[in-house]
């Protein structure tokens, strides 16, 4: 590879961080390198898309970069090399949009989210079995069966309902979902992590390596194909012999608040990402990008804004959003008391209330 382009003459970088979307067949990523390659199947349909999650997120955009070229280079290296990102930064700077933005600017598809918390477990992310809710469908099908079983001697032509099936009592959660052996890979949040007990790094290791697991109730079963649910919502998809393998390594993105450090084994798989609060030009970006319009004092508050950001203050870029959107409301006050509710909204968060 010399310069911006690769061996086979196309540019290496497939993202620009502008968020917009595709405007004819979405991007094609690079092949993956040799140590990245999975033969998972049978081949998944196209995920479905979520644009009202994206406009939530991000707005109508426009060609603006809401990233610094360097943090750019660093989504780019791991499309190319298919390893997770491991995304830092202060509360509210943007961490969990990136997903959002890789994704609609790739025509990836739906984001899977996987929001964790100090008792999520690795099981969580990959499947849930309704063991519960399985032995009881299983109570009614033989209670059903009881009263057949005179008429089937007198008529033995009577067909047998089939016992309830495993798959039916799977569904198969963000993590596990985006394992599925998808044409393209699908884009996989995992917020907050440095939230989660302090093992579930480390049994992520196994997973993000091999692009595979296992499901034992279905390994076990008798059945040599299962149908289980998705995390999309509807969907569903066929299992053999219980085990999953990606055929495109998943977009992850990882975020972290920096509560605590992760093991070396684990950040070793993972390309960093510090993020950092935008500038004033993309803070100005991103009030359009939501509000469509620039209001009269949007620039005064984005000042203010990165004034009291510069100062070593803590903010979110919810916070700028909702000043934004407050004093462009109707007959919004402009004395004292809407000042007031300004400095409410721009507070710092590290000063507790």
């Amino acid at each position: 590879m010399s310069g911006p382009e690769a061996a086979d003459g196309r540019d290496w970088r497939v993202f620009e961080a502008t968020g917009a979307a595709p405007g004819g067949p979405p991007p094609s990523l690079l092949p993956a390198p040799p140590w990245r390659r999975f033969r998972g199947g049978p081949p998944q349909p196209a995920p479905p898309g979520d644009e009202h999650a994206a406009l939530r997120r991000l707005g109508q955009v426009d060609a603006v970069p809401q990233l610094d070229p360097d943090s750019v280079d660093v989504v780019n290296a791991a499309l190319l090399l298919r390893r997770p990102l491991l995304v830092t930064g202060a509360p509210g700077v943007g961490k969990s949009t990136l997903a959002y933005l890789v994704s609609r600017e790739l025509g990836l598809g739906r984001v899977l989210e996987w929001n964790v918390v100090s008792r999520t477990t690795l099981r969580d992310g990959l499947y849930s079995h309704d063991a519960l809710g399985r032995a009881q469908a299983i109570a009614a099908w033989r209670a059903g069966l009881r009263p057949r079983e005179a008429e089937a001697v007198e008529s033995p032509e009577t067909e047998e309902q089939p016992p309830p099936a495993l798959g039916d009592f799977i569904t198969l959660g963000p993590l596990g979902t985006a394992l599925l052996p998808y044409d393209r890979p699908r884009v996989l949040l995992v917020d907050e992590l440095d939230k989660s007990d302090i093992d579930l790094p480390n049994d992520l290791l196994h997973v993000l390596e091999n692009g595979s697991y296992e499901i034992p109730e279905l390994v076990r079963d008798a059945s040599d194909r299962a149908r289980v649910r998705t995390s999309d919502p509807g969907g569903s998809a066929d299992l053999r012999q219980g085990r999953v393998e990606c055929r495109e390594f998943p977009v992850v993105v990882i975020t972290s608040n920096g509560e605590r450090e992760f093991p070396a084994a684990f950040r070793r798989r993972c390309l960093p990402l510090e993020m950092r609060t935008p500038t004033r030009d993309q803070l100005l970006a991103i009030v359009d990008s939501h509000l469509r319009v620039r209001p009269p004092d949007a620039e005064v508050l984005v000042d203010l804004f990165v004034q009291r950001v510069e100062a070593g203050g803590t903010h979110s870029l919810d916070q700028l959003l909702n000043a934004v959107q407050l004093t462009t409301a109707g007959t919004f006050p402009t004395d004292a008391s809407g000042r007031k509710l300004v400095e409410m909204l721009l507070r710092d968060l590290a000063k507790g209330r």
